[in-house]
């Protein structure tokens, strides 16, 4: 099979093992197999098919598109890590299990005032500076499957919670939002960079750093 086939049917598969928890195919497992063995199975797909689609992705040849832009990913990375430390430690109320976290005296803290997303916009930022900075045919295929995987896996949990817990998350939902900074800028609330905390902040910077200097030895490419 054509290497740059393969990546594309890799990167299908990838997105179809995600996407599966969003249709009624989900609920119908579950009811055949219990919920921890579809957790179990479901686990199981997407990891291979990350494996295959990152094997599809080394062996696919470079077939430049663009220009790129190298330096886009040095610029944005330390604001997308920052992003992922701060929705990792802090608590969510997108994240699985944490609807509860709705009904407390304040949902709405840290990094929930920039996004309610914030993991998602991580992943969002670095794949799409990395696609733009690759240029290439491959880099389009494999960074733009993360890019809508985790675009419309936004907007596929806020459906989800808005069925699920109806009025707690209006009014969530109300007091914050999906693209970052836009709830600030509406005034539907403030940004209190000491509710992020400096742990977030530093941690997501020596993050960065280690992932600059290693990024040759990992990747098997400069980052600048």
């Amino acid at each position: 099979m054509d290497p740059i086939a393969q990546l594309a049917l890799a990167a299908a598969a990838f997105l179809a093992a995600h996407f599966v928890s969003s249709t009624p195919l989900r609920e119908a497992l579950v009811g055949k197999i219990g919920e921890k063995t579809y957790l179990a199975l479901y686990s199981l797909a997407a990891f291979a098919a990350l494996a295959w689609m990152v094997w599809a992705y080394r062996q696919s040849p470079v077939q430049p598109l663009w220009p790129g832009a190298k330096l886009l990913p040095t610029i944005v990375m330390p604001f997308a890590l920052i992003l992922l430390v701060g929705g990792v430690l802090g608590k969510n109320p997108t994240a699985v299990g944490q609807g509860g976290l709705l009904r407390g005296a304040d949902p709405v803290r840290g990094m929930l005032r920039i996004t309610r997303h914030p993991v998602m916009w991580a992943i969002m930022l670095w794949a799409a500076t990395h696609l733009l900075a690759r240029g290439s045919l491959k880099g389009a295929i494999f960074f733009g499957s993360f890019l809508v995987l985790a675009a419309l896996g936004t907007r596929l949990i806020d459906a989800r919670r808005a069925r699920a817990l109806g009025a707690d998350w209006q009014r969530f939902a109300a007091r914050t939002s999906n693209l970052p900074f836009a709830a600030i800028v509406q005034g539907r609330n403030r940004f209190a960079a000491g509710e992020i905390g400096l742990l977030a902040a530093l941690s997501g910077l020596i993050l960065y750093g280690g992932l600059l200097i290693g990024h040759a030895w990992l990747f098997g490419l400069r980052p600048y």
